[in-house]
């Protein structure tokens, strides 16, 4: 796949809820998958990037929000993402937005950067 047509299916399976599809179909083994501060600044590998975003479901609950995008350049794409949660660890009700740098190398995504 090109990077613009992995960016396609990411945002494609990011706006259906999909996240886990998108991981398991798109990321490389090797994966690094970098946030702006803790408790996970960096991630490496599938499973760790599996079980972020498992953690991510588990605690916290989604009322809603929006993927813009993909914004591609050579192997590099930007992803916007908007949600409106509830951190289930606080109980207060937030707006996240963030967005996320991937880079593609052999038809996978091998490392994203989330700004926010």
């Amino acid at each position: 796949m090109t990077t613009r047509e992995i960016a396609d299916r990411l945002v494609s399976l990011c706006r259906e809820g999909k996240n886990h599809v998108a991981v398991n179909e798109l990321y490389a083994d090797h994966i690094v998958s970098l946030e702006a501060q803790e408790p996970m600044k960096e991630t490496n590998g599938i499973d760790g990037v599996r079980g972020k975003n498992t953690w991510w479901a588990e605690n916290h609950e989604v009322h809603g929000g929006s993927v813009e995008g993909p914004f591609v350049n050579g192997d590099q794409f930007v992803v916007r993402f908007n949600f409106d949660v509830t951190p289930k660890a606080t109980g207060e009700r937030t707006k996240l937005d963030e967005v996320g740098l991937y880079e593609v190398k052999d038809g996978k995504i091998v490392q994203e950067t989330f700004l926010y």
